[in-house]
Protein backbone atom coordinates (compact mmCIF):
# COMPACT_ATOMS: atom_id res chain seq x y z
CA UNK A 1 0.00 0.00 0.00
CA UNK A 2 1.43 3.36 -1.08
CA UNK A 3 2.26 6.18 1.29
CA UNK A 4 0.23 9.11 -0.07
CA UNK A 5 1.74 12.54 0.55
CA UNK A 6 -0.01 15.79 -0.41
CA UNK A 7 2.36 18.71 -0.95
CA UNK A 8 0.20 21.69 -0.02
CA UNK A 9 0.38 25.42 0.50
CA UNK A 10 -2.27 27.93 -0.54
CA UNK A 11 0.47 30.44 -1.32
CA UNK A 12 1.91 30.27 -4.81
CA UNK A 13 5.59 30.34 -5.64
CA UNK A 14 6.85 28.49 -2.57
CA UNK A 15 8.22 25.42 -4.35
CA UNK A 16 5.38 22.89 -4.21
CA UNK A 17 5.96 21.61 -7.73
CA UNK A 18 9.73 21.53 -7.32
CA UNK A 19 9.29 19.61 -4.08
CA UNK A 20 7.08 16.96 -5.69
CA UNK A 21 9.27 16.59 -8.79
CA UNK A 22 12.57 16.39 -6.92
CA UNK A 23 11.33 14.26 -4.03
CA UNK A 24 9.66 11.82 -6.44
CA UNK A 25 12.81 11.55 -8.56
CA UNK A 26 15.05 10.98 -5.55
CA UNK A 27 12.71 8.39 -4.04
CA UNK A 28 13.07 6.39 -7.24
CA UNK A 29 16.85 6.87 -7.31
CA UNK A 30 16.86 5.42 -3.79
CA UNK A 31 14.96 2.33 -4.90
CA UNK A 32 11.28 3.18 -4.35
CA UNK A 33 8.57 3.24 -6.99
CA UNK A 34 6.70 6.54 -7.06
CA UNK A 35 3.65 8.07 -8.72
CA UNK A 36 3.54 11.87 -9.04
CA UNK A 37 0.06 13.37 -9.41
CA UNK A 38 -0.43 16.81 -10.96
CA UNK A 39 -3.51 18.38 -9.36
CA UNK A 40 -2.90 21.90 -10.66
CA UNK A 41 -4.62 23.12 -13.86
CA UNK A 42 -1.43 25.01 -14.75
CA UNK A 43 0.25 21.64 -15.35
CA UNK A 44 3.58 22.77 -13.88
CA UNK A 45 4.48 19.32 -12.57
CA UNK A 46 3.57 17.81 -15.92
CA UNK A 47 5.96 20.23 -17.64
CA UNK A 48 8.66 19.70 -15.00
CA UNK A 49 8.68 15.97 -15.72
CA UNK A 50 9.00 16.39 -19.48
CA UNK A 51 5.42 16.35 -20.79
CA UNK A 52 3.50 18.93 -22.81
CA UNK A 53 0.10 19.60 -21.19
CA UNK A 54 -1.30 20.85 -24.51
CA UNK A 55 -0.45 17.57 -26.22
CA UNK A 56 -2.24 15.29 -23.77
CA UNK A 57 -5.20 13.45 -25.25
CA UNK A 58 -7.63 12.34 -22.59
CA UNK A 59 -5.17 10.69 -20.21
CA UNK A 60 -5.14 13.35 -17.50
CA UNK A 61 -6.34 13.65 -13.93
CA UNK A 62 -9.45 15.40 -15.25
CA UNK A 63 -10.82 12.39 -17.14
CA UNK A 64 -10.00 9.95 -14.35
CA UNK A 65 -10.99 11.98 -11.30
CA UNK A 66 -13.43 14.73 -12.25
CA UNK A 67 -15.55 13.04 -14.90
CA UNK A 68 -17.94 10.47 -13.36
CA UNK A 69 -17.64 6.83 -14.36
CA UNK A 70 -20.76 7.00 -16.56
CA UNK A 71 -19.45 9.96 -18.57
CA UNK A 72 -18.49 8.99 -22.17
CA UNK A 73 -15.07 10.65 -21.80
CA UNK A 74 -14.23 9.12 -18.43
CA UNK A 75 -11.05 7.06 -18.36
CA UNK A 76 -9.42 5.27 -15.46
CA UNK A 77 -6.19 6.93 -14.43
CA UNK A 78 -3.33 5.74 -16.62
CA UNK A 79 0.11 6.65 -15.29
CA UNK A 80 2.55 8.01 -17.86
CA UNK A 81 6.07 6.63 -17.53
CA UNK A 82 8.76 9.24 -16.92
CA UNK A 83 12.22 8.52 -18.35
CA UNK A 84 13.44 7.33 -14.96
CA UNK A 85 12.42 3.71 -14.33
CA UNK A 86 10.04 3.49 -11.40
CA UNK A 87 8.68 7.04 -11.71
CA UNK A 88 5.26 7.64 -13.22
CA UNK A 89 3.01 10.68 -13.63
CA UNK A 90 -0.70 11.42 -13.71
CA UNK A 91 -0.58 14.64 -15.78
CA UNK A 92 -2.86 17.67 -15.77
CA UNK A 93 -3.79 20.45 -18.15
CA UNK A 94 -6.23 23.36 -18.27
CA UNK A 95 -9.22 21.00 -18.46
CA UNK A 96 -8.80 20.63 -14.70
CA UNK A 97 -9.82 24.26 -14.25
CA UNK A 98 -13.43 23.07 -14.63
CA UNK A 99 -13.13 20.76 -11.62
CA UNK A 100 -14.73 23.15 -9.12
CA UNK A 101 -17.91 23.30 -11.19
CA UNK A 102 -17.92 19.71 -12.45
CA UNK A 103 -17.41 18.14 -9.03
CA UNK A 104 -20.35 20.04 -7.52
CA UNK A 105 -22.77 17.43 -8.84
CA UNK A 106 -20.79 14.42 -7.62
CA UNK A 107 -21.65 12.44 -4.50
CA UNK A 108 -18.97 12.97 -1.81
CA UNK A 109 -17.00 15.18 -4.17
CA UNK A 110 -14.15 15.59 -1.67
CA UNK A 111 -13.30 11.89 -2.12
CA UNK A 112 -13.13 11.93 -5.94
CA UNK A 113 -9.32 11.75 -5.99
CA UNK A 114 -9.21 9.02 -3.36
CA UNK A 115 -11.61 6.92 -5.44
CA UNK A 116 -9.61 7.49 -8.60
CA UNK A 117 -6.28 6.57 -6.98
CA UNK A 118 -7.57 3.46 -5.20
CA UNK A 119 -6.71 1.01 -8.05
CA UNK A 120 -3.11 2.31 -8.10
CA UNK A 121 -2.39 2.04 -4.38
CA UNK A 122 -0.73 -1.37 -4.60
CA UNK A 123 1.46 -0.50 -7.61
CA UNK A 124 3.63 2.15 -5.93
CA UNK A 125 5.57 2.69 -2.72
CA UNK A 126 4.80 6.42 -2.71
CA UNK A 127 2.18 8.68 -4.30
CA UNK A 128 3.01 12.41 -4.21
CA UNK A 129 0.32 14.98 -5.01
CA UNK A 130 1.16 18.47 -6.27
CA UNK A 131 -1.67 20.79 -5.20
CA UNK A 132 -2.82 24.10 -6.68
CA UNK A 133 -2.16 27.36 -4.77
CA UNK A 134 -5.67 27.52 -3.32
CA UNK A 135 -7.64 25.79 -0.58
CA UNK A 136 -10.50 24.88 -2.92
CA UNK A 137 -12.02 21.54 -3.88
CA UNK A 138 -8.84 20.19 -5.49
CA UNK A 139 -6.69 20.78 -2.40
CA UNK A 140 -9.41 19.30 -0.18
CA UNK A 141 -9.44 16.22 -2.42
CA UNK A 142 -5.70 15.89 -1.98
CA UNK A 143 -6.00 16.14 1.81
CA UNK A 144 -8.83 13.59 1.80
CA UNK A 145 -6.78 11.13 -0.28
CA UNK A 146 -3.47 11.54 1.58
CA UNK A 147 -2.17 10.03 4.77
CA UNK A 148 0.40 12.80 5.22
CA UNK A 149 0.96 16.46 4.33
CA UNK A 150 4.29 18.02 3.41
CA UNK A 151 4.29 21.83 3.55
CA UNK A 152 6.88 23.86 1.61
CA UNK A 153 7.20 27.34 3.09
CA UNK A 154 9.17 30.16 1.50
CA UNK A 155 11.61 31.68 3.97
CA UNK A 156 9.94 35.09 4.04
CA UNK A 157 7.57 36.78 6.45
CA UNK A 158 4.44 36.64 4.27
CA UNK A 159 4.80 32.90 3.76
CA UNK A 160 5.15 32.46 7.51
CA UNK A 161 1.97 34.48 8.15
CA UNK A 162 -0.03 32.50 5.60
CA UNK A 163 0.91 29.20 7.21
CA UNK A 164 -1.63 29.59 10.01
CA UNK A 165 -4.54 29.58 7.54
CA UNK A 166 -3.27 26.39 5.95
CA UNK A 167 -2.85 24.68 9.32
CA UNK A 168 -6.45 25.55 10.22
CA UNK A 169 -7.64 23.99 6.97
CA UNK A 170 -5.62 20.84 7.64
CA UNK A 171 -7.05 20.64 11.16
CA UNK A 172 -10.62 20.95 9.82
CA UNK A 173 -9.91 18.21 7.28
CA UNK A 174 -8.58 15.94 10.04
CA UNK A 175 -11.72 16.55 12.12
CA UNK A 176 -14.35 16.31 9.39
CA UNK A 177 -12.98 14.28 6.47
CA UNK A 178 -9.73 12.40 7.09
CA UNK A 179 -8.90 11.59 10.72
CA UNK A 180 -5.75 9.62 9.80
CA UNK A 181 -4.12 12.60 8.08
CA UNK A 182 -0.85 13.69 9.70
CA UNK A 183 1.56 16.53 9.04
CA UNK A 184 4.79 14.99 7.82
CA UNK A 185 6.61 18.28 8.21
CA UNK A 186 7.41 21.80 7.06
CA UNK A 187 10.34 22.40 4.73
CA UNK A 188 11.88 25.83 4.20
CA UNK A 189 12.31 26.74 0.53
CA UNK A 190 13.74 29.59 -1.57
CA UNK A 191 16.34 30.05 1.13
CA UNK A 192 19.19 32.54 0.66
CA UNK A 193 21.72 32.23 3.47
CA UNK A 194 23.08 35.70 2.63
CA UNK A 195 19.84 37.29 3.81
CA UNK A 196 19.43 37.67 7.57
CA UNK A 197 15.65 37.81 7.09
CA UNK A 198 15.63 34.28 5.67
CA UNK A 199 17.64 32.98 8.61
CA UNK A 200 15.22 34.70 10.99
CA UNK A 201 12.22 33.04 9.33
CA UNK A 202 13.82 29.59 9.57
CA UNK A 203 14.51 30.19 13.25
CA UNK A 204 10.88 31.20 13.76
CA UNK A 205 9.64 28.07 12.01
CA UNK A 206 11.78 25.93 14.29
CA UNK A 207 10.73 27.89 17.38
CA UNK A 208 6.98 27.98 16.73
CA UNK A 209 5.95 24.66 15.25
CA UNK A 210 7.77 21.68 16.82
CA UNK A 211 6.23 22.54 20.24
CA UNK A 212 2.83 22.23 18.51
CA UNK A 213 3.74 18.73 17.30
CA UNK A 214 4.45 19.93 13.75
CA UNK A 215 7.93 18.84 12.61
CA UNK A 216 10.24 21.18 10.70
CA UNK A 217 12.71 19.33 8.50
CA UNK A 218 16.41 19.91 9.00
CA UNK A 219 16.72 20.13 5.22
CA UNK A 220 16.48 23.62 3.74
CA UNK A 221 16.07 24.20 0.00
CA UNK A 222 18.37 26.90 -1.31
CA UNK A 223 17.15 29.40 -3.89
CA UNK A 224 18.78 28.95 -7.30
CA UNK A 225 18.24 29.91 -10.94
CA UNK A 226 18.87 26.25 -11.73
CA UNK A 227 15.28 25.44 -10.75
CA UNK A 228 13.91 27.58 -13.58
CA UNK A 229 16.44 26.14 -16.02
CA UNK A 230 15.55 22.59 -14.99
CA UNK A 231 11.84 23.26 -15.58
CA UNK A 232 12.58 24.47 -19.10
CA UNK A 233 14.22 21.17 -20.02
CA UNK A 234 11.60 19.02 -18.27
CA UNK A 235 13.76 17.62 -15.49
CA UNK A 236 13.97 18.11 -11.72
CA UNK A 237 17.02 19.99 -10.50
CA UNK A 238 18.38 16.82 -8.87
CA UNK A 239 18.77 15.39 -12.38
CA UNK A 240 19.60 18.61 -14.22
CA UNK A 241 22.16 20.07 -11.79
CA UNK A 242 22.89 17.39 -9.18
CA UNK A 243 25.72 19.38 -7.56
CA UNK A 244 23.53 22.42 -6.98
CA UNK A 245 22.83 23.25 -3.29
CA UNK A 246 19.09 23.07 -4.00
CA UNK A 247 19.52 19.53 -5.34
CA UNK A 248 21.50 18.59 -2.25
CA UNK A 249 18.69 19.99 -0.09
CA UNK A 250 16.16 17.74 -1.82
CA UNK A 251 18.39 14.69 -1.42
CA UNK A 252 18.57 15.42 2.31
CA UNK A 253 14.80 15.93 2.44
CA UNK A 254 14.27 12.55 0.76
CA UNK A 255 16.44 10.89 3.37
CA UNK A 256 14.41 12.54 6.14
CA UNK A 257 11.13 11.41 4.59
CA UNK A 258 12.38 7.84 4.26
CA UNK A 259 13.66 7.91 7.84
CA UNK A 260 10.17 8.91 8.99
CA UNK A 261 8.56 5.95 7.25
CA UNK A 262 11.28 3.57 8.48
CA UNK A 263 10.34 4.24 12.10
CA UNK A 264 8.30 1.46 13.75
Amino acid sequence: MAHVIAVVNQKGGVGKTATVANLAWELVVMGHSCLAVDLDPQGSLTISLGFDPDALDGDTIYEGMVLPADHPQHRALHPQLVELTGLALIPANLDLAAAELDLNTQYQREFALKRALAPLQEAFDFILIDCPPTLGVLAINALAAADAVLIPVGTNYLSLRGLQLLLRSISMTQQQINPVLQILGIVGTLYDRRLAHHTDVMQELRRLFPPQGIPVFESVIARSVRFEEAGMVGKPVVAYAPQNPGAEGYRQLTQEVLAHYARP
